[in-house]
């Protein structure tokens, strides 16, 4: 049994595949993924897989997104066991070797209509976003869950002709999530601007997910301008993130338990060059108070239909203290994170995080709260910033795209 690596680079929505050259000795002229042989222990097959995509690719920078479960793949009389690899990249800058004959990047389900290597589609499977990694993710902001979860929906359609089973699995995303309204109302739009025919649907979300990727840049983009050159935030939204990396501005950071994900975002931007101070999340209004803040950015998890806000915890009484040193509060986010309706659903941390000792302790270990819309100066959006009326209306769109299941449109994201 031959053991090799498969890795699958993802910038954006699209995956690097490259057609095999006559220097290899396998499968010439076929669609793969950056492959190799694994040299050492198959246990330790990722750094066979950053050589590979340091010789095909000569990327150096791809960071690890999720390692597959090994795929046997059964040809003719031989086998081989893929590692496989899933890889973010920043760009679409590649400098292929004498290995690949030509690269293209392709929405995945192209793997099913083109002349491949044994098992490809298998492999990109192990590592491709479900169902299960979009529920249980607690490292994304919701923006970047909700693009994963229309990937999900294009996959998954792309290989079936049940237009029953879309729409289960659309049900499945929809609610997978209820705090984050992103990802409902991205479904949701999807399922309810054409035909429910499998295939139709499959394009429809690739669309979908590149356009709400473009939606995201350009709320980021109206921060950028907005935000100043001193900034306090806290946790990860990958919109906020953006706007810091091209406004610069200083960052005051809250660690943002429980966890811990500031922590993480502090340490990329001071790595690019950005002058950053992290701090205890009960430190963070104090630290606030004895800075020159120009505002306050943060993400959403949701914008309620009445203005209020749902996000990490530490939001509301990061608004309340800049409220008091009166430092504007702008929340970036896509419209797409405005729910149809007032309701907020938390989620909740481990509760063996705070307290595992045996006294009678009662915990509470929210990971989301509300912010009252009156703590909140702008809702930065794709369409600009968002007043209580644009809100309303942005609400009204979101409610009717809800009704493709036969509700009423009036609890997007409701468990069923």
């Amino acid at each position: 049994m031959t053991h090799v690596v498969t890795c699958f680079l993802r910038h954006r929505t699209a995956i690097l595949l490259g057609r095999r050259s006559d220097a290899v000795g396998t499968y010439t002229g076929r669609w793969a993924g950056v492959s190799g042989y694994v040299e050492g222990d198959p246990a330790d097959a990722e750094r066979d897989a950053r050589r590979e995509i340091r010789e095909e690719t000569g990327r150096t920078d791809a960071t690890l997104v999720r390692t597959g479960d090994p795929v046997d793949v059964v040809d003719g009389e031989r086998t081989w066991t893929v590692h496989p690899f899933l890889f973010d990249v920043e760009d679409r800058t590649v400098e292929p070797n004498e290995e690949i004959a030509a690269h293209e990047w392709v929405s995945p389900p192209a793997i099913l209509n083109r002349p491949t290597v044994p098992g490809l589609w298998d492999a990109y499977a192990a590592v491709a976003p479900t169902v299960e990694t979009v529920a249980s993710d607690e490292t994304h902001g919701s923006a970047w869950i909700s693009v994963r979860a229309l990937d999900i929906l294009r996959d998954r359609a792309a290989v079936t002709d049940s237009t029953d089973a879309v729409e289960a699995v659309a049900r499945e995303l929809r609610d997978a999530r209820p705090s984050m309204a992103a990802l409902a109302n991205r479904v949701n739009r999807v399922m309810a601007t054409g035909e429910r025919a499998p295939q139709a649907v499959a394009k429809r979300a690739d669309e979908a997910a590149e356009a709400a990727l473009d939606a995201d840049a350009d709320a980021a983009a109206l921060a950028a301008e907005r935000c100043g050159e001193s900034v306090a935030t806290l946790s990860r939204s990958g919109t906020v993130l953006a706007a810091l990396r091209e406004a610069e501005p200083t960052v005051l950071i809250g660690e943002s338990r429980p966890a811990c994900e500031g922590t993480d975002v502090a340490a990329a931007l001071a790595d690019e060059g950005l002058d950053v101070t992290l701090t205890t999340d009960a430190a963070l209004a104090s630290e606030l108070a004895d800075r020159d803040v120009d505002s306050i950015l943060v993400g959403a998890d949701a914008v309620l239909a009445d203005g209020s806000v749902v996000n990490k915890v530490g939001t509301r009484s990061l608004a309340l203290a800049a409220a008091s040193e009166d430092v504007p509060v702008y929340v970036v986010a896509a419209v797409d994170k405005v729910r149809a309706d007032e309701e907020m659903y938390g989620e909740t941390g481990d509760a063996t995080a705070l307290y595992d000792g045996d006294a009678p302790v009662t915990v509470a270990n929210p990971i989301f709260e509300r912010t009252p819309a009156d703590l909140v100066d702008g809702v930065l959006t794709e369409r600009g910033v968002l007043d209580a009326d644009g809100i309303r209306d942005v609400a009204a769109e979101h409610r009717e795209n809800a009704t493709w299941n036969g509700g009423n449109g009036a609890s997007v994201g409701d468990r069923e």
